[in-house]
């Protein structure tokens, strides 16, 4: 009965008290049974009879005013929640127990939500490939022996089996963008500080916030509630900032969709490289866009790509440098090489060079607020690799060009999070292998209410939510 119901039609028959908590918690829990062992999406997950217990709790208290009252969720292992392990996939902390929730995890307990259990991520964070030495490797829900990509690969995979409702994410370097375009969900990067988060490392406070919490979801209107509870200015996040009007509110009238127009950035003046078939699927779909009045046009950006990655490889290696020194990890060899990579470029650079990085993040982000001009939205893909082999850390080559480090593979990803600004990734089709490719839609920052509209109506005309995985 609820399989095929949309997480409003779900939470408006908990209100009804035509289906129970204990219901709606026993329906997600069979399918976790079902599929979660081959699958590997959730993990450190809470004893079944205990959460029964905890659903049948809230049938005798029922809260219509909470409005996700008696949803199932599970929270990226990379956050905290009390009770679980905070474990960041990697061994040295498997017994870490926090003794404080996140800012967000918090929202949706006191929004009425159960957390389940933790959703599986990259070990660290790092890597963009949902595989670590404590859970191991969360296979791809369209071929198992593929990636799932990451490093919210768990979230990505859980909300595409509806194990979950939908779920939280981060997003430093498309962690939640990746797994949402392998995975045929959506995935979203909000403008830093919309989502909360305790910013309690000051040796970071002068870099510029490149990671922020995120979330996926099957739909726009499922990410919406979500979001709606999540979002929003808190005393202890100096960046934080709420919006006025409710992601659940906003729409665009015929009108307004008719007017956006996109500019489309394809390779970046021939800079990124992709798999064949990925621009030739997302030319398609612009096209199928054009047809229901929406302007595309192509742009050759004056921005010079290189500098780019190199500012962003500043920023970011000094950024995970500080975060393994704060979690005082007693031997750095211990990691993973993409972590130690991180951690060996960031111990050599200079106040000059992140001073010099900061500069040129300055002088480029003049290039990027100037392209959006007249442009209501910017695009690009959300993947320049098709789902790869899940033994491998990374792709090896792309179009034939091998890989320089471990994450240019994820290069398209930076545009958005070196500038604050708010992006989607949408799911637009499959590959002739059957693997599904996303596009990200991106906003001028703090323009994350016109970008979740936007997706709204893509989602009515497309129905990408309706093509579902064939789970075993």
């Amino acid at each position: 009965m609820l399989e095929n119901k949309s997480v409003k039609e779900i939470i408006s028959l908990i209100k009804k008290k035509e289906v129970s908590v204990r219901e709606i918690v026993c329906f997600y829990f069979e399918r976790i049974k079902k599929f979660n062992p081959s699958l590997n999406a959730i993990v450190s997950i809470k004893d079944e009879e205990e959460i029964v217990k905890e659903a049948e709790i809230k049938d005798k208290n029922f809260d219509e005013n909470k409005p996700l009252f008696g949803l199932p969720l599970a929270s990226k292992d990379l956050l905290d929640v009390v009770g679980f392990p905070t474990t960041y996939g990697f061994p040295g902390y498997k017994d870490y127990f926090p003794k404080k929730n996140s800012i967000i995890v918090d929202r949706q307990i006191d929004a009425g939500g159960l957390i389940i259990g933790k959703t599986n991520t990259a070990e660290l964070g790092v890597g963009a490939h949902t595989a670590n030495r404590l859970f191991g490797i969360t296979p791809n829900i369209y071929g198992n022996s593929q990636s799932c990509g990451g490093s919210s690969g768990g979230a990505g995979v859980a909300v595409a089996a509806n194990l979950l409702p939908f779920a939280d994410g981060t997003d430093m370097m498309g962690s939640c963008r990746t797994p949402a375009a392998y995975a045929n969900v959506y995935g979203f990067r909000p403008t830093p500080g919309l989502l909360p988060d305790y910013r309690t490392n000051e040796k970071k406070k002068n870099l510029p916030v490149i990671s922020t919490p995120g979330c996926l979801a099957r739909t726009p209107d499922d990410m919406s509630i979500l979001l709606d509870v999540i979002v929003g200015q808190h005393k202890e996040d100096p960046i934080s900032f709420s919006l006025d009007n409710s992601f659940s509110e906003v729409n665009l009238s015929d009108q307004e969709f008719s007017k956006i127009k996109i500019g489309w950035l394809s390779d970046m003046n021939g800079n990124y490289q992709y798999d064949p078939e990925i621009i030739e699927i997302c030319n398609k779909q612009l096209n199928n866009l054009e047809k229901h009045k929406v302007i595309i046009e192509n742009l050759k950006p004056k921005i010079d790509a290189l500098k780019l990655w190199n500012c962003w490889g500043t920023l970011r290696a000094k950024s995970i440098y500080e975060d393994i020194i704060t979690m005082n990890i007693k031997d750095v060899n211990e990691m993973t090489p993409q972590a130690i990579w991180e951690y060996n470029k960031g111990i050599k650079l200079t106040d000059e060079d992140v001073k010099s990085a900061l500069n040129s993040r300055i002088e480029l982000s003049n290039d990027v607020n100037s392209l959006f001009g007249d442009f209501d939205f910017l695009a690009l893909p959300s993947q320049q690799s098709f789902p790869f082999d899940k033994n491998l850390r990374h792709p090896e080559k792309i179009n034939d060009k091998l890989m320089d480090t471990y994450h240019r593979w994820i290069e398209i990803h930076i545009f958005a999070s070196l500038f604050y600004l708010p992006s989607i990734s949408l799911p637009i089709g499959f590959n002739k292998e059957g693997f599904p490719i996303g596009i990200q839609i991106i906003a001028k920052q703090k323009e994350d209410l016109k970008v979740i509209s936007f997706t709204k109506r893509y989602e009515e005309i497309f129905n990408y939510s309706k093509i579902k995985p064939k789970l075993n």
